[in-house]
């Protein structure tokens, strides 16, 4: 056996699951009874998985050099063990290089480009979405309020937690940043009666809550825009403003544009809600083991994530004060293996639908890669390498004695109970 086929044979033993490999050749190394087998075409991926680099290996997998069988659980337990170690590390060197390549991107971004890198992800197949997200297809972190809880359920228990965070009130002319496939956009505006827009890059997803606004009745206290959120009139304002699920999208060089935009948007004394992703590491833009890159090759062009510091310190840069954060990881990890669950229970059907808009060998790449991605995220949700933060801030309206609380300067009352209150 050769040392590294040695050290391959090793590692393989140290895991908390069953792994074998079968080498170019058909030459099995491993566990004779696996819970998980990766067949390699290549040896370069037996190079790659001895060094550890994760993102790479799922990059073998996805182009179909190296065939996985068995359950995405068990493989991402073997993968977390085979990190050489943590992926939010102080490795500048590969940090420093992709603040330098997201800074210049962002140099010539563009709503133009920015709606191409969203349509990129979010209009691979509306149908396809639907196999594994709940009825509202809300593509986000749920909020497991109760443990016992369905992904449906703590869905709209998320739903709700934004809207009481942000205190609706009816009439209130609300702003839904990046609104998906309209979850939020119409909980409002059932819920809490109030005049809604929201805008999206997605032409799918423009289409989608269109065609619900219809069939619901809700023309004039409902509209979905397609559109840039800098392109957004800042004529009248908005009472309440929330971005679930976007800033991700926006990059480092960009949040003083984003946050001062949001600032401009919102009514001096409103609520806006920021829930997004955030770095696990202080100073990391992605993650190490190359999984950053596997993302930004596959999933998400030009996303960069930015540790919750960093967010507050552009947030108050732009005028905005932040009243209430809350961390939601755990809760995130919960959801995304719920669509990972769900999405390796309809493996043939995905497979169908995906057909219906791409090449076999084009379906076949995009499946693989969104089955890593669910499971291999929710992986590092549950280490820790990332994290999912809610942040509500307000714009001061300059005036002390707004409300029952003196120097309060917005809507928010200074405590929580409101957001719990039956």
């Amino acid at each position: 056996m050769e040392p590294l086929e040695k050290k391959i044979a090793a590692q393989l033993e140290s895991l908390p699951v069953r792994v074998a490999l079968v080498l170019p050749g058909a030459r099995r190394l491993g566990a004779a009874q696996a819970d998980v087998t990766l067949t390699l075409s290549d040896w370069s991926a037996l190079a790659v998985l001895a060094a550890g680099q994760i993102g790479k290996l799922a990059e073998e997998i996805v182009e179909g050099r190296v065939e996985v069988q068995g359950r995405m659980r068990d493989l991402m337990a073997a993968a977390a063990h085979l990190l050489p170690g943590s992926p939010v590390g102080s490795d500048t060197r590969w940090w420093t290089q992709a603040m330098r390549h997201a800074k210049s991107l962002a140099a010539h971004a563009s709503p133009q480009k920015d709606a191409e890198k969203i349509q990129f992800h979010y209009d691979v197949s509306d149908d396809f979405y639907a196999l594994w997200l709940d009825p509202r297809r809300v593509y986000s972190c749920a909020y497991y309020r109760d443990t016992g809880m369905s992904l449906a359920q703590a869905q709209e228990a998320k739903l709700d937690h934004i809207c009481r965070k942000l205190a609706l009130r009816a009439g209130e002319r609300f702003l839904d940043i990046g609104a998906g496939w309209g979850g939020l956009l119409m909980w409002a505006a059932e819920h809490y009666g109030v005049d809604a827009t929201g805008i999206t890059l997605s032409k799918n997803q423009h289409a989608h809550v269109n065609r619900l606004i219809e069939e619901k009745g809700l023309q004039g206290r409902v509209r979905m825009e397609l559109r840039d959120y800098r392109e957004l009139d800042e004529g009248q304002g908005y009472d309440k403003i929330a971005s679930v699920g976007m800033f991700e999208h926006v990059g480092s060089a960009n949040m003083p544009v984003y946050f001062g935009k949001i600032q401009r948007l919102l009514k001096p004394g409103g609520l806006v809600m920021n829930h997004g992703i955030t770095a696990g590491g202080v100073a990391t833009s992605q993650l190490g083991a190359g999984m950053g890159d596997f993302i930004e090759k596959y999933i998400f062009p030009g996303g960069e994530l930015l540790h919750v510091s960093h967010v507050l310190r552009e947030l108050s840069l732009a005028g905005l004060e932040m009243v209430d954060a809350e961390n939601l990881r755990p809760h995130y990890a919960r959801t995304l293996w719920a669509w990972s669950d769900a999405l390796e229970d309809r493996l043939d059907e995905a497979r169908k639908v995906l057909e219906t808009t791409a090449s076999e060998r084009n379906a076949g790449k995009v499946l693989r890669a969104y089955r890593l991605y669910l499971a291999g995220c929710a992986m590092s949700f549950e280490q820790g390498w990332i994290a999912l933060h809610q942040v509500l801030a307000t714009r001061p309206d300059g005036t002390p004695e707004t409300g029952s609380l003196r120097g309060a300067q917005s809507v928010y009352p200074f405590n929580r109970g409101y957001i719990y209150a039956s």
